[in-house]
């Protein structure tokens, strides 16, 4: 059984699909035994406490220097013998030490079509806006395997979502989270499990 930590940066929305899905006995080779936040007082932290999973915060502003940062958060994930690592919107990129230590281990949801509309700068409802700026008729999710290059890594799963002439940013990427990341996630973390549990 592989130990599982997931980085969030906010409500957690991504994080409570891989809790549910976990429950439903969908992750037989993986349990989340850590939840990291970016922040104090996320809601994030509230969906792990209620799911009996530690948690814990690493805010990069605690550390002036962003190699300090890398080595308090991959501290707190060797303290806990973490396997895999689950970024489910979690706002910090991660430094080279911490790729190179769980190479083919990270793995991120990204919501749109990668290579469409992804990349630095690309998160929360930019993604989003780009698609609907850009008239596309579809968009969707991407989970995607960590390396250095942001939204670079090999993808694991695509699902595409179809943009109805009346979307707004706000209505897409609700639908994208909900038709998209919260099937895929659950699903590419199982998958990634499976295959390290062999």
């Amino acid at each position: 059984m592989l130990r599982v930590a997931v980085l969030v940066s906010g409500g957690g929305t991504n994080l409570q699909a891989l809790i549910d899905a976990e429950q439903r006995g969908e992750n037989p080779h993986g349990k989340i035994e850590l939840v990291i936040a970016s922040k104090p007082g996320v809601y994030a932290l509230t969906r792990a406490e209620n799911a009996g999973i530690k948690g814990m915060v690493v805010r990069r502003k605690d550390y002036s220097d962003p190699s300090d940062f890398d080595e308090a958060l991959l501290g707190a994930l060797k303290a806990e013998n973490i396997d895999v690592i689950v970024l489910a919107g979690f706002l910090s990129v991660l430094g080279p030490d911490i790729i190179s230590a769980y190479e083919n281990r990270i793995i991120n949801v990204h919501p749109a079509l990668i290579p469409a509309f992804c990349g630095p700068g690309m998160y929360g409802l930019r993604p989003h806006e780009a698609a609907l700026k850009r008239g596309c008729k579809v968009t969707g999710a991407t989970v995607h395997f960590v390396n250095e290059e942001c939204d670079g890594g090999p993808i694991i799963l695509q699902k595409a979502v179809e943009i109805l002439p009346e979307d707004t940013p706000e209505t897409l990427q609700k639908r994208v989270m909900v038709e998209a990341e919260w099937k895929l996630l659950p699903k590419a973390l199982a998958m990634v499990c499976e295959e390290l549990d062999k």
